[in-house]
């Protein structure tokens, strides 16, 4: 049976994970450091690890497999649940699998390469829209439901 598992402390999305979840009736693992309000939902399970870098990371490449979907926007995270048969779902309703994450990997290593080069480059990313939230809706209901029938 597919799990969902939450990679929680700065995920901007939680609440439409444990919508999905609950409709699907699919067992969602919120894997935090701490700080993360417990859901009264049965069916979502709050994780919390120990304190330190990547400690949640660690947990959730150990224990998410195939037929899994895992939520994050850490890219070697996904990179490890991949290669162990999970799906991922970035929070801005991004896909990877096996057949994208070697090119967003690369991706991600040239822009740190670049900001490393450039220490006066400032900014961040734009913030987060309802129409991320909807992308990302959409997309982990599509994953959810490839997920469930075994594909």
């Amino acid at each position: 049976m597919a799990r969902l598992f939450v990679d929680a402390d700065a995920c901007p999305v939680k609440e439409e994970c444990e919508r999905v979840a609950t409709r699907h009736g699919v067992r969602m693992l919120v894997v935090s450091n701490g700080g993360i309000r417990p859901s009264a939902n049965p069916l979502v399970e709050s994780v919390f690890v120990a304190a330190g870098p990547d400690e949640a990371d660690k947990w959730i490449a150990d224990q998410a497999g195939p037929g899994d979907v895992v939520v994050t926007g850490d890219i070697p995270l996904a990179a490890r649940v991949i290669a162990g048969g999970a799906v991922v779902v970035k929070h801005n309703g991004e896909v990877l699998t096996d057949r994208n994450i070697g090119n967003v990997l690369a991706t991600r290593d040239l822009m740190a390469d670049l900001r490393s080069a450039d220490p006066f480059r400032q900014g961040g990313g734009r913030p987060f829209s309802k129409a991320d939230r909807s992308r990302f809706l959409e997309a982990l209901e599509r994953v959810m439901r490839g997920a469930l029938a075994g594909g």
